[in-house]
Order: structure tokens, then sequence, then C-alpha cells
């Protein structure tokens, strides 16, 4: 999925292009299966639409669409931590949270990134995140995520990352990773002004990040 993904954010699959799973399964060299897992991922995240009963069309959005779903994520996201730094961690909660922090800590202690670990940080990211989200008493932000999730490049797991520039990569994970850890110590801490202002900050680093640090703009 990450190599499509970063297909189209690179514009090599632009705006309007059908794509069907056999012959992006051959040119990928992969079978049909991960590439029709990868298109419904994709889907959800707002970059592929259906057209027709099996084919799908890349979706056209701009960069101001790409902006304006990432900053209401970051504050439904921030809003969400806020309201659990006030009411104070469960311990199952508090569990997750630091069983991603280990995760994420073993993926970036060989100090370079591997193929597998993009797709293993994808979903320990997620988890992270829904940890947050879905530990509040009450649906509404999370079915408002949802929502949200849509758009393009809104949702917490489609963080772009570019399997050609891996070293960069790297260290953009590990400024989200520390961020990550600085979201559970503001939580522990009950410290919910400083925990929103996070969660709201730590929505962009999988956009404007990228530049920061060497790699290649989200939106090319």
């Amino acid at each position: 999925m990450a190599t499509l993904r970063q297909l189209i954010v690179g514009g090599r699959l632009p705006a309007g292009e059908r794509v069907a799973e056999i012959p992006v399964a051959q040119s990928l060299g992969v079978s049909r299966t991960p590439v029709r897992l990868a298109f419904r991922a994709l889907e959800q995240e707002g970059l592929l639409s259906k057209a027709g009963k099996r084919g799908y069309v890349v979706r056209r959005f701009s960069e101001a669409d790409v902006r304006a779903a990432i900053e209401v994520r970051g504050t439904l996201e921030g809003l969400a931590a806020r309201q659990l730094a006030e009411r104070g961690l469960d311990e199952a909660v508090r569990a997750v949270l630091h069983e991603c922090l280990a995760e994420g800590a073993a993926v970036l202690a060989k100090g370079h990134l591997e193929d597998a670990d993009v797709a293993r940080w994808s979903r320990l990211n997620k988890r992270f995140h829904d940890a947050l989200v879905d530990a509040h008493e009450s649906r509404v932000i999370a079915d408002a995520i949802a929502r949200n999730n849509h758009l393009p490049f809104a949702s917490a797991d489609s963080i772009a990352l570019d399997r050609a520039a891996l070293p960069a990569e790297y260290e953009k994970l590990r400024i989200a990773q520390l961020q990550h850890q600085l979201v559970v110590d503001a939580l522990e801490r009950r410290e919910s002004a400083r925990v929103e202002m996070l969660m709201r900050e730590h929505a962009w680093v999988g956009f404007r990040y990228g530049a920061l640090v060497g790699a290649a703009p989200v939106l090319a």
C-alpha cells in the first residue's frame, strides 16, 4: 500500500487515471490480493474513488484539501487528548500507549529503516492514535474523525513514507516517536492544554516535516 500511495503522492499516478488490479499487480511484481487490499485502504484514505464494479480512479484533490483535512484531524485528536488528560489515564489505555512507544523504539533501534518497517510503523501509529480517541467516553469525536479520514492524507495511518529515501524518512519517524513520547508524558502529568497543542502539531508530521529532514514533499 505504501508503494501505491507514494505513486499517487509523487504524481506518477495522476488525478483522473484509472487503475485496475491486474496491471498494477504486474507492474509491482506482486499478486492481485495485496493490490486489492491496498485499493480498498486507499479508497478509505480518499486517494482512490470507485469507478465501475472493480476499477478505481485516482481522486482529484488540492493542497488546500489536504491541509484542511490534516488541520481538522489535529483539532479533533487534540480535543480527545485534552479531555483524556482532564479525566486521567486508566491503566488499560496507559498500557497500550507504552506498548506503542516500545514498538516505535524497536523500529528505530537499528538506526535505519527497512521496507518492512514502513508497514510496522503504520500499524503501531494507528494503534497509538486509536487508543487516544477510543478512550473517550463518547463516540462523537471518533465518528467525526472517521468521517474526516475519507479525505486525502487525513487518517493517522496515511503518513506517506518514500521507500526511495528511507534515511530521510527515518529522521521523520524519529521526530514522530519523540512527539508520541511527549504526548504520553503530558497525559500522565494531566497537562491538558499541553497535550492538545502537541496533538495538533503532531498531525502535521507526515505533511510538513519531510522537507525539514531532506525527504521529498508530500505533494509533488
